[in-house]
């Protein structure tokens, strides 16, 4: 699974990177400790807001961590969805419809694993060269609390898939996030491509990711630990 990241590119590294033509909400502070249910970046592809008759253009957007189905009575939900299983995103009833019309990606330095060793669990912090781009899911759940007219009826909420770990990774967990290497990206977020056949098909393509693994410090287990040093080799 992926419970923890680190994000710590600005907005303008990031627009860079996935071509970005317009984004929306402030910036997200950088962090090296992202938790669930916590405000963070995605890159999606959707008509603007005030023209939805026009083509879609590649956003960043702020959304928050654990998706909350567009049927769900409470937000609380969310925290159970911060992954979600790439084998049966096309079945399942939180997932079905986002797979086929809300597909993201979530931007990270990296991401943090957890080694059972010893009858312990060792943090380990995986990463590659240059921007992870997991692939990812957003929703949009209507807030039943608030007024027709308030501008934050509308939650926006993500979820990160993940795939059977490689033999390299296998031995940190049997699980890491789906990563899309530059070429499937466009793809991936082309809302056009509606038919879950197709989107099984993109699922199947993406190869298994070349991850560098690292022991890291036991300070990440908290989440109000949030520092660079949390990104340095034991």
């Amino acid at each position: 699974m992926c419970g923890r990241y680190a994000s710590t590119r600005s907005d303008s590294d990031l627009q860079a990177v996935f071509d970005i033509a317009e984004t929306v909400g402030e910036e997200v502070p950088p962090s090296y400790n992202v938790a669930p249910t916590q405000t963070v970046r995605t890159v999606l592809q959707r008509a603007p807001k005030d023209e939805p008759e026009s083509d879609a253009v590649r956003q960043l957007r702020s959304v928050r961590w654990g998706l909350i189905p567009s049927w769900a009575k409470d937000a609380k939900i969310g925290s159970r969805l911060i992954n979600a299983r790439s084998e049966t995103i096309t079945e399942k009833p939180s997932f079905k419809k986002a797979a086929s019309r809300r597909r993201c990606i979530v931007p990270a330095d990296g991401y943090y694993e957890w080694e059972k060793r010893d009858g312990a669990k060792v943090p380990y912090f995986l990463h590659t060269e240059g921007v992870l781009a997991m692939a990812g899911l957003y929703e949009l759940w209507r807030d039943p609390t608030k007024a027709e007219d308030d501008e934050n009826r509308w939650v926006w909420s993500v979820t990160v898939l993940t795939s059977p770990a490689a033999d390299a990774l296998g031995h940190i967990h049997d699980r890491s996030p789906v990563v899309l290497p530059p070429d499937l990206r466009a793809s991936w977020l082309d809302p056009t491509v509606t038919d879950l056949g197709a989107v099984q098909e993109m699922l199947a393509a993406i190869p298994e990711p070349r991850l560098e693994p690292y022991e890291v410090s036991t300070a990440v287990n908290s989440v109000k630990n949030n520092s660079p040093e949390l990104l340095t080799p034991v």
